[in-house]
């Protein structure tokens, strides 16, 4: 828990602490600041990131000029309780470029089904009519769970008899119409990881 964490602010004359921010969704490392005791304590009481800006000498809110904010998820620190891991959620892009992360990588696997898991809570308050992400979610677990049964015995033919790449596109089926599934059930993934966490230490 957040609270019983201690940082060491006195790792250095300045109190500032490197502060690794990752999207709690995708995984994805978005940016580097500071943090101050201070900062530390209105991210958590605000719910919104702020640092300790290093050129203004104060307390800044990540997003305050742009609005690309970044929604407060957790805090944890390293081995040696001198340098922050803060989780989370951005309102828009993170670097001052306009680009999602201050870092520059290709997209990982991760990221990939955390974008996409995103994607379809996004559909499901969506309004749209043409939608299938909401024609499915609508259509409750007669829909979305007809479908999965229907994509999961195509990859298993798939897998039997039509090759490699045909066996890849019907699995990306399965585990899209699975997440649709699962928002459709009300079931986040961070509940199936769970699981499997606990299966794994068994």
């Amino acid at each position: 828990m957040i609270e019983v964490i201690i940082f060491d602010w006195q790792k250095n004359e300045s109190g500032l602490l490197p502060v690794i921010i990752q999207d709690a969704r995708t995984e994805r490392v978005l940016m580097l600041g500071y943090m101050i005791r201070e900062a530390l304590q209105t991210t958590i009481t605000t719910g919104f990131v702020t640092f300790y800006s290093r050129s203004k000498k104060r307390l800044w809110k990540k997003g305050e000029t742009s609005g690309n904010v970044l929604k407060f998820i957790s805090a944890s620190a390293d081995c040696d309780n001198d340098a922050i891991l803060i989780r989370a959620v951005p309102s828009g892009p993170t670097c001052h470029t306009g680009a999602t992360s201050c870092f520059e990588s290709a997209e990982s696997p991760l990221e990939t089904l955390g974008l996409l898991i995103e994607t379809i809570r996004e559909r499901s308050m969506s309004h749209s009519s043409t939608s299938y992400t909401k024609q499915l979610l609508e259509g409750g677990i007669e829909a979305y769970g007809a479908k999965v049964i229907e994509e999961a015995e195509e990859v298993v033919r798939a897998a039997g008899s039509e090759g490699k790449q045909r066996t890849i596109e019907e699995a990306a089926d399965v585990l899209y119409h699975l997440f649709v599934l699962l928002r459709g059930e009300g079931i986040e993934i961070n509940d199936v990881t769970d699981a499997l966490r606990r299966r794994r230490k068994e």
